[in-house]
């Protein structure tokens, strides 16, 4: 599995705002048979502006592959309108997995 943790900073008053445009790039059927396995959305607790995102892929080919095409850049592009500030980004190679899977029971989406 290999994937990206990205954090930044929200403009103020923008949470919501930034929760439903990520609702609305989730990926099709298709976009899951092209190495896309799942995303994760947090927000810290000291500081709720703060975003952090932990996005999943089958393997770093899948990744480059989708980092490649032109929709991911304009989705960037648009997403970027909610940030304040810079933005990091951290490729890592995921090595194992402790736990339960998430349940759905964890999901906000509707």
């Amino acid at each position: 599995m290999y994937g990206t943790i990205m954090r930044a900073k929200l403009k103020p008053g923008k949470k919501a705002d930034y929760l439903a445009f990520l609702n609305g790039l989730l990926p099709s059927a298709d976009d899951y048979g092209q190495g896309f396995h799942s995303a994760e959305l947090a927000y810290e607790d000291k500081d709720p502006d703060r975003v952090v995102a932990i996005i999943h892929f089958r393997d770093r080919q899948s990744y480059l592959a989708n980092a490649e095409r032109p929709e991911t850049n304009t989705d960037y592009e648009r997403q970027k309108e909610f940030f304040d500030g810079d933005v990091e980004w951290i490729d890592l190679n995921y090595e194992a997995y402790m736990g339960k899977p998430i349940g759905e029971e964890a999901s906000t989406r509707a």
